[in-house]
């Protein structure tokens, strides 16, 4: 029985995809569910499984190619192989050698990202693919039996005099294409300002280190500096509606609800996932969503629901050690919380010299629609909220 692999529906706010990478040649044997192809859209990579066990009789579409929603792309055979069946082993005996030899002509897009991200040499990564195929996942386990094995007493290749210096080429993602497009449209297309402020973190991390264990054997998750820092701005959100809002056209809209976007640094590039309903969500509740997203973003297991909507996101460079920075907008929200890294400095306290936990906190927003005051009260009530976590809780 023949069958049509086709393209999932895409989401309205995806016009076409990309044929990422085809995980199974002509002809090869695959069971029911086995990922046939990765589709990458612009903010998601769908995966598309074999609906029986059977092959695939030809491909439509071939790596690198844009495809529209539900376009055939392949056309499938249900059941055994016809004929005399193959094994991977009899394929690549039959392939002669320097057929199976892989050069970086024959190497799908993505795994040549691999390759070029991880500076390998394609030769040296043995394929298990039929007839050879290098996979994402040979590259992977090459770069993890190299960092798990021990350093050679001594350098086992010469290093290569300046005089052969070399560059390479590296086709740009779709993911990245489409953050570089957006990044250049906030810059370009909104008045955007950014204004900053320091916080002391020591009354939270107080409070961390003397509930962390009850925490987390009672809800099962460690307490983090996020929902601290979630509740906080969805507090301050409450108390300045502009800020939550957003322009369409010639219209400011305003915002009953609070979806928050968070940033999350994938393999992929950086993504923002959107919590929602932060309002009615407790600490734990925003740990465990936030974990469930930063996991399923390193996984690629993120859907184009998880990447849809939100009104104001926070990114948090302090876990790379960014002491400040200025985060540019996310269209099309109207505001973006950068947090810090958390550094011991010298403040004055009541005409006392002490040291404390300080960060840095930076939130830039669009000028069209903020103003400074509302800016920099917002700031400040994220502010006040962290170095006094009771008023998160006495809704003060």
């Amino acid at each position: 029985m023949s069958i049509e692999i086709k393209v999932p529906v895409l989401p309205e706010s995806v016009a076409d995809a990309t044929i990422a990478t085809w995980h199974v040649q002509a002809g090869e044997q695959v069971s029911r569910d086995q990922i046939l192809v990765d589709i990458e859209t612009d903010k998601v990579v769908l995966e598309v499984v074999a609906p029986e066990d059977g092959q695939i009789a030809e491909f439509l579409a071939e790596e690198g190619e844009t495809v529209l929603g539900e376009a055939v792309i392949a056309k499938f055979v249900a059941g055994a192989v016809a004929g005399q069946e193959v094994t991977k082993a009899e394929a690549e005996a039959a392939t002669p050698a320097a057929e199976t030899e892989e050069t970086s002509d024959a190497l799908s897009p993505s795994v040549r990202r691999l390759i070029a991200e991880h500076n390998l040499n394609a030769s040296a990564v043995k394929g298990t693919g039929v007839g050879g195929r290098i996979t994402k996942e040979d590259v992977e386990a090459f770069v993890k039996n190299a960092k798990a094995a021990p350093a050679p007493s001594a350098p086992a290749v010469v290093a290569a005099p300046l005089a052969e210096r070399s560059e390479k080429r590296v086709p740009m993602s779709r993911l990245r294409k489409t953050i570089a497009n957006r990044l250049l449209e906030a810059k370009n297309s909104t008045a955007m300002l950014t204004t900053f402020n320091e916080v002391n973190m020591k009354p939270i991390m107080s409070i961390r280190k003397q509930y962390q264990e009850v925490f987390e054997k009672r809800h099962g998750i460690r307490l983090g500096f996020m929902s601290f820092y979630v509740k906080a701005v969805t507090e301050a959100l409450k108390r300045f509606p502009e800020v939550n809002a957003s322009i369409d056209g010639d219209e400011i809209v305003y915002h009953n609800y609070f979806d928050i976007s968070i940033a999350v640094s994938t393999p992929r590039g950086l993504v923002t996932p959107v919590l929602r309903d932060t309002d009615k969500m407790s600490l734990a509740d925003i740990e465990r969503n936030v974990r469930e997203l930063a996991l399923k973003g390193r996984d690629g297991k993120l859907t184009v629901a998880d990447m849809t909507g939100g009104n104001f996101t926070i990114t948090n460079g302090g876990v790379f050690g960014s002491l400040m920075s200025t985060p540019i907008l996310n269209l099309p929200q109207s505001a973006i919380l950068g947090m810090h890294a958390i550094k011991d400095r010298p403040m004055a306290v009541n005409g006392q010299v002490e040291i404390l936990p300080m960060m840095y906190l930076a939130l830039s927003y669009d000028h069209r629609i903020v103003d400074g005051r509302e800016s920099v009260g917002y700031l400040v009530a994220i502010k006040d909220f962290l170095e006094d976590p009771t008023r998160l809780l006495l809704d003060l």
